[in-house]
């Protein structure tokens, strides 16, 4: 009999998850794959497929973090489907970086029009079937230490279809695409770009949307964050995000600052609060519990707004949440959030790498 003679397919499954975590620095390139059911409040059942990626461009030097890429892909019970990539490569000596991310996605969503006053209001909430795709790179060259700055680009195309309540666009138009060009800056001495546990990071983006490189809605976005970490103790790490949005000219409805989604404000439905600006900020404590699980918390609070002289303070929205980390390879975690907001909104939420 040869029942014995080699590992079950269910303990290879184990051990493959068990040495997914150890630290691979003599692999040139370590990559890795988990995949499951999942349920999410607005995209409901789905089916989530993710593959993590770290390598260094140079295997002597430990200083250097690692480069790092992630692939996304997602079914779910309501039609929604997704796919994207995302990354940061970092050049031997740190001489330069390169972010990127590209996705696409088709989602049977909602939509409650445009305005603080009019996504607060239940009584706009209408379907709406939308297909966007978007390419954002940067390539930074290192100026200093830490502090990198370089050009980056942009597409966006956004489709609109089976619009239940069309006048919420406010005559806008159903398909719009957008090309940009802009400079990006970076200050950042985190200790991995994964799953930080000290260090800072400071991202300022001015990004040129103008007609004559054909878009139809001609505007310019400056984007801001900063995120700062801190260990407070074993295992312990407290995390502050703050972030800006702020479109100047003409955005269309799809290209607008929006609130919630799986980075910030999480718990509120991506895009039910949309204006030209955006601002928000967030505290999140991070508890490793028992060998790869740990669990995290955070409060914050987000607002929108047409212009800075209509910010008002009873349009702020208020943010908390609890979550669940697994570290699925070394300093990447799967994360699993359920975060909730003003009157009852909430949602729960499945990801790879910390949400900031």
């Amino acid at each position: 009999m040869a029942l014995h003679a080699g590992k079950s397919w269910v303990n290879r499954i184990l051990d493959y998850f068990n040495d997914s975590n150890k630290n691979k620095k003599h692999k040139r390139f370590d990559f890795s794959v988990i995949g499951g059911p999942h349920y999410a409040s607005d995209t409901k059942f789905g089916l989530g497929l993710v593959a993590a990626g770290l390598y260094r461009t140079d295997p002597n030097d430990s200083i250097l973090p690692p480069s790092n890429v992630s692939l996304y892909g997602d079914v779910s019970s309501v039609g929604f489907y997704m796919l994207g990539v995302r990354g940061n490569h970092i050049a031997p000596k740190g001489r330069y970086r390169i972010d990127y991310h590209l996705y696409f996605y088709s989602f049977p969503s909602e939509f409650w029009g445009i305005g603080y006053e009019m996504g607060d209001n239940d009584a706009n909430k209408s379907d709406m079937k939308r297909w966007q795709a978007q390419a954002e790179v940067s390539f930074l060259f290192r100026v200093a230490d830490n502090f990198y700055i370089g050009p980056m680009a942009s597409y966006d195309y956004v489709i609109g279809k089976h619009i239940e309540r069309p006048e919420l666009l406010q005559g806008m138009d159903r398909h719009t695409w957008n090309v940009g060009a802009g400079v990006s800056l970076v200050y950042d001495n985190r200790d991995n770009l994964t799953n930080p546990h000290r260090g800072i990071y400071l991202n300022i983006n001015q990004m040129f949307r103008p007609r004559f490189m054909g878009n139809d809605y001609a505007f310019s976005t400056t984007a801001f964050r900063f995120d700062a970490y801190q260990r407070l103790g074993k295992g312990t790490v407290l995390a502050e995000d703050i972030g800006a949005n702020l479109n100047f000219g003409n955005p269309s409805w799809g290209m607008m600052a929006e609130l919630g989604g799986t980075h910030s404000m999480r718990g509120y439905y991506e895009g039910r609060y949309r204006d030209k600006h955006s601002l928000e900020a967030t505290v999140e404590l991070r508890q490793h519990v028992w060998r790869r699980n740990g669990i995290v918390v955070w409060v914050g609070a987000g607002t929108i707004f047409p212009k800075f002289s209509a910010l008002r303070s009873k349009q702020i929205l208020p943010n908390a949440g609890v979550g669940y980390r697994w570290e699925f390879k070394k300093n990447v975690n799967v994360r699993l959030d359920y975060g909730f907001g003003k009157s009852g909104q909430s949602g729960f939420l499945f990801n790879i790498n910390e949400a900031f």
